[in-house]
């Protein structure tokens, strides 16, 4: 048992100054600490491994009650307190797996971001079987790399392997988000066995498809009268699949000549500006309807599901005599227009809501007729190389 002349005794730590910490350490990386607001003090316990502290509250001091060992202790109770939080902490770090970290991080997930059932999917069918009954303990760089390569399977065909190793970065960001959820909960001393395990580098330049006016004419001409509208109304603000059949009535603003889509990936609601052509379309859409009634609906009138979009964007194409077409190339077909417009990539990711220009340059740059030269153009200063220049090219016959 460890003692401290001013900590053990009430009227010593009665002078101690309020509203501070005053620490004392009883082993390595375990202090026991005390804090006096104005009344009655508060025994406190920190520990400190690998970098990083935890504390935690133990029990009320006896500054002015005798202890009784459960709510109010002396500082050698404060003492046996703390070794068994710590003990029971690294009990509860050791036993602590996988799956209980995806669980906790897909009840996260669920109640702070959207996708929720498309992230659980590949949890379930890309992590759990091969990860999910590890420790979080006993978890190494090696498990977690051989893990990521089995998600590879060999191909002869580079682009079919850069694909699917770009799909395997994507499942290790998510494993990456799970883990460290559960690093910053205390629910694992290190996140050193992760952090040291990097993606496959070089695999992730986008392959943007994005349509011509004529091919979206075939395929707006080609779709089934219901999914027709939803097809157009992407090409006309680059709205996602999900934002356009969550949209409501009231959404359309016909005053402001703006799509207010609120059901964003991001959860950040957003405003796009309509063209005059895509105005009036959203106008016919919405006429007669409830304004808290969806905007888009099947024939029937029921709403669209999640993937009612995939067999009919595929027969569609079919019909219009296209290659496959995913809905979400209409987004890309919309920013890719915009970009070939000469529209600044700035406007181009706010419109398509995206949180930096980053992946707007990423996808969209290279289309921008003026993006790259003006930037080079305007930035080099004249370096008057020409003035004064008596050489005169020579015509040849």
């Amino acid at each position: 048992m460890v003692r401290d002349a001013v900590l053990q005794n009430r009227t010593n730590r009665l002078k101690l100054a309020d509203r501070c910490y005053h620490w004392r350490t009883i082993s390595k990386g375990l202090s026991i600490g005390y804090r006096r607001g104005g009344g009655t003090g508060t025994w406190y316990v920190r520990t400190i491994k690998n970098g990083k502290r935890t504390l935690r509250a133990l029990g009320k001091a006896d500054d002015f009650q005798e202890a009784d060992g459960a709510e109010i202790l002396n500082f050698g109770q404060a003492q046996n307190a703390a070794r068994d939080m710590a003990h029971e902490l690294a009990t509860r770090r050791t036993l602590y797996t996988v799956n209980d970290a995806l669980n906790h991080y897909l009840e996260w997930f669920k109640a702070e971001r959207r996708s929720y059932d498309k992230t659980k999917g590949t949890v379930d069918r890309l992590i759990r079987p091969k990860l999910g009954k590890y420790q979080l303990a006993e978890l190494t760089p090696d498990i977690i790399r051989r893990w990521r390569d089995g998600l590879v399977r060999p191909s002869d065909k580079p682009d079919r392997l850069r694909a699917r190793r770009a799909t395997a970065n994507r499942v290790l960001t998510v494993l990456k988000a799970a883990l460290n959820h559960a690093w910053r909960n205390d629910k694992v001393e290190s996140d050193g066995a992760w952090r040291r395990v990097g993606p496959y580098q070089r695999v992730d330049a986008p392959k943007i498809r994005y349509l011509s006016v004529d091919e979206s004419q075939r395929l707006v001409n080609a779709c089934e009268p219901d999914f027709r509208l939803l097809v157009q109304a992407a090409l006309y603000c680059g709205a996602r699949y999900g934002e356009l059949i969550a949209a409501s009535v009231k959404d359309y603003h016909p005053d402001a000549k703006i799509l207010m889509l609120t059901h964003t990936k991001n959860g950040k609601p957003r405003a796009v500006p309509l063209t005059v052509e895509g105005d009036a379309f959203f106008s016919r859409v919405a006429a007669g309807k409830e304004p808290g009634s969806r905007l888009f609906t099947r024939e029937n009138g029921e709403h669209w599901k999640a993937s009612d979009q995939v067999r009919r964007m595929a027969a569609a194409c079919e019909r219009a005599g296209l290659e496959k077409v995913r809905f979400h190339d209409l987004r890309h077909s919309y920013g890719s227009a915009l970009a070939m417009a000469g529209v600044p990539l700035q406007v181009i990711a706010h419109v398509l809501g995206h949180s930096d220009t980053r992946i707007t340059e990423r996808h969209y740059a290279h289309l921008s007729p003026s993006f790259v030269a003006d930037a080079v153009r305007g930035s080099l200063p004249d370096l008057g190389a020409h003035k004064g220049d008596n050489v005169i090219p020579i015509k040849r016959e």
